[in-house]
C-alpha cells in the first residue's frame, strides 16, 4: 500500500513532482504552465519491457521537463540499469530534458537511491533526486496543510512515528476533508497506517468526537464505523440464533458446525440456516442443512 500511496499522491497532484524538486530538494525547475501525467510504458522507445512507476510532464506550450517518479521501498540492483533507460526513453519521446525523482519512506533506502550511477566515460553520470524522510517537511500548520494536502500526507508517511505524529496526522486529515471522497478514503488509510498504535487510537478518538475536523469527512468516518458495528452486531446475533434454535431442539451440535456458523459473514446464508433450523423436523437433516 505504501508504494501505491506514494504514487497516488503524485498522480492526484501532478505539479507535486515539480514542487518537491524545486521547493524541497532545491533542483532547478524550468517555468511551466501545465503539469500532467503521461503514459509510463516506455516499450515504444526502448525495445525491451520497461515501465516506470510514473511520468510527469511539465509544459510551457511545449514539453520542458519530463520527471520520472519512482517509489522505492527496498534495494534493487536492477534499478542501476532500469532508471537510466527510463530517462533515455522519456527524453526521446518528448524531446526535452528529463530527470529522476525517487520517493521513499525509508532513510536507508533514500541514501542508497541517491548514489550516482556511472554510465560511462567521460562524465556520463545519473544523479537521482531523492525524496526521503529527512527531506520531507514536518507539516503541522493547518493553513499550510490545506494549501498542500499531498505534502501533508507525505509528512505523515515520513514522520508519523515521531512524537509529533498525531499533530501531523490531524493537519493532514483536516486538509483531506476538503477533497473528493476517493482521496479522503485513500489519505485516511495512509495516515492511519503511518502512525504508531497509541497515536492511531488517539486520532480515532478525536475523529469520533469531531475534534479539529467538524466536517463531512469526520462525520462520514464515524457513520461508517457505526454502520460496520451495526452490521457486525446483526451478524453475531443471527449466528447465535441459529445455534440457540438447534440447542433448544435438543440437538448436540458438532464443533465443526458451531465454528462454521459463527464464522459466517453472509447474512443471507445465516437467515437460510435459521429458517431451516426452525422448520426441518429431522435432527440429522437439520444439522446437514447447516453444513450444506
Amino acid at each position: 500500500m505504501i508504494h501505491e500511496a506514494l504514487l497516488h499522491l503524485f498522480r492526484n497532484r501532478p505539479a507535486l513532482a515539480a514542487e518537491v524538486l524545486r521547493d524541497t530538494l532545491g533542483a532547478p525547475v524550468p517555468r511551466f504552465t501545465e503539469a500532467r501525467i503521461e503514459p509510463a510504458d516506455l516499450t515504444e522507445i526502448v525495445p525491451v519491457e520497461h515501465r516506470a512507476d510514473l511520468v510527469v510532464l511539465l509544459l510551457d506550450g511545449r514539453p520542458v521537463l519530463a520527471i520520472v517518479v519512482e517509489a522505492q521501498l527496498g534495494r534493487d540492483p536492477d534499478k542501476e540499469y532500469a532508471w537510466p533507460s527510463y530517462l533515455v526513453g522519456v527524453r526521446a519521446r518528448y524531446r526535452c530534458r528529463a530527470c529522476l525523482l525517487v520517493a521513499t519512506t525509508d532513510q536507508a533506502i533514500a541514501t542508497w537511491s541517491a548514489e550516482p550511477i556511472d554510465l560511462g566515460p567521460p562524465d556520463w553520470v545519473l544523479r537521482p533526486y531523492v525524496l526521503g524522510p529527512s527531506a520531507v517537511p514536518v507539516v503541522t500548520d493547518l493553513a499550510d496543510a490545506r494549501a498542500r494536502p499531498e505534502v501533508a500526507v507525505l509528512s505523515v508517511m515520513a514522520h508519523g512515528q515521531s512524537a509529533a505524529g498525531l499533530t501531523i496526522a490531524v493537519a493532514a486529515l483536516t486538509a483531506a476533508a476538503g477533497l473528493d471522497q476517493e482521496r479522503q478514503d485513500l489519505y485516511l488509510d495512509v495516515v492511519l497506517s503511518s502512525l504508531n498504535e497509541a497515536a492511531r487510537r488517539s486520532l480515532e478518538e478525536k475523529m469520533k468526537s469531531g475534534y479539529e475536523f467538524q466536517s463531512d469527512f469526520a462525520r462520514s468516518y464515524v457513520a461508517k464505523g457505526r454502520q460496520e458495528g451495526l452490521l457486525e452486531g446483526q451478524r453475531e446475533a443471527a449466528a447465535n440464533a441459529v445455534l440457540k434454535v438447534l440447542e433448544a431442539r435438543g440437538l448436540e451440535i458438532p464443533p465443526e458446525v458451531s465454528e462454521r456458523v459463527l464464522a459466517s459473514t453472509d447474512m443471507t446464508e445465516l437467515d437460510r440456516w435459521l429458517r431451516r433450523a426452525v422448520v426441518i423436523p429431522e435432527a440429522r437433516a437439520l444439522l446437514d442443512s447447516v453444513t450444506s
